[in-house]
């Protein structure tokens, strides 16, 4: 085989219905979607991915269709100083002037992808790159460090010399920030490890791919493998419980574990393997991939047979039967990205 194919199943159903004519649903209860939290644009601007990674697979307009619907949603949120309001109420009203600086940076990741992909569509590109332009000018002042991060990914696919200046920027902050924290074995960019972990080291190995400076892949190799050595400790992939999380000098939470941890893990490995050529990095991408069919400290599998979904985690008594918008995006992105990897 020329890929890697987890499940030869694979089914959509839960992706068209969590989407509907204003885009995806944030929440579910249990298996159906639930209007009452509405929509938000941190989940359309990672759906945006998921739609340009299926439609790059599988060219069926379906997809393509997604494509569509999730970047209008995007178009929608932006607020003419180019930031980004986030939480929408079922019948289409914005409930915040602006979201957060994590929300404006996953929508620069979601807009530099979506810009790069051949897959995209002429018109969508014009539009995206506008919306990217109106955005740029808030990034040099982003102060949260998953911001910027998710802003350096975002960037790592645009070629151009601003972009490029403003990755080594963001980078080489991120990396005062992890030399002002790291203290003996403790070596993270903060005194806790929370959310969303893996985007730090991920964003700094991409950094080292546009820039070239060695220390981002100091850092980068650094934080991963301190990462590394919480949650591969019993040979199978374990994220950091949200319930706690990590403490500096304190036991990592067990639960809850959350799928778009393991997604981030996926994605960081890879381009790890793909800034250094580390074949230790895909086989662990594979192993933290196997942790939604399986291959967890429950031994359950979070995906759902009927529909394609994914549930919304690992709790200590077992799952979280929810299925949100953030949990099955993570495992299409985490499923689609292993699949096109050589073995």
């Amino acid at each position: 085989m020329d890929s890697l194919n987890f499940r030869s199943d694979f089914k959509d159903d839960y992706i068209f219905l969590m989407t509907d004519d204003t885009g995806m649903f944030q929440h579910s209860y249990f298996g159906v979607p639930n209007p009452i939290y509405g929509y938000t644009t941190d989940d359309n601007a990672r759906a945006l991915i998921m739609a340009v990674m299926l439609y790059e697979r599988y060219h069926e307009k379906k997809y393509l269709d997604l494509i569509y619907r999730y970047s209008l949603f995007l178009l929608n949120a932006q607020n003419k100083d180019g930031k980004f309001k986030n939480f929408m109420s079922y019948d289409r009203r914005w409930l915040e002037k602006e979201g957060s600086e994590d929300c404006l940076g996953r929508c620069i990741w979601a807009l530099g992808f979506a810009l790069f992909s051949d897959c995209t569509p002429k018109g969508v590109k014009a539009a995206l790159a506008n919306v990217l332009k109106k955005a740029l000018p808030n990034v040099a002042s982003l102060e949260h460090i998953r911001a910027k991060a998710y802003s350096i990914i975002g960037l790592s696919f645009i070629d151009d010399s601003d972009s490029k200046g403003l990755v080594y920027d963001m980078a080489q902050s991120l990396c005062t920030q992890y030399d002002e924290h790291k203290d003996g074995e403790w070596k993270w960019f903060e005194d806790d490890v929370t959310y969303c972990n893996s985007v730090l080291p991920r964003s700094l190995f991409s950094a080292y791919r546009i820039t070239g400076d060695k220390e981002f892949l100091r850092v980068a190799e650094e934080s991963l493998e301190f990462l590394e050595n919480i949650t591969f400790k019993h040979g199978y992939f374990k994220p950091v419980g949200c319930n706690g999380w990590l403490h500096k000098g304190k036991k990592p939470a067990e639960y809850d574990q959350q799928p778009v941890e393991a997604c981030g893990t996926v994605l960081t490995y890879l381009e790890g393997y793909k800034a250094t050529g580390n074949e230790n990095y895909k086989d662990k991408a594979k192993k933290c991939h196997a942790w939604y069919e399986g291959e967890n400290s429950k031994g359950l599998s979070l995906i759902d047979a009927d529909t394609g979904g994914c549930y919304d985690g690992l709790k200590d008594k077992g799952i979280n039967l929810d299925m949100g918008a953030e949990s099955l995006i993570s495992y299409v992105v985490s499923f689609l990205k292993m699949c096109s990897i050589k073995v």
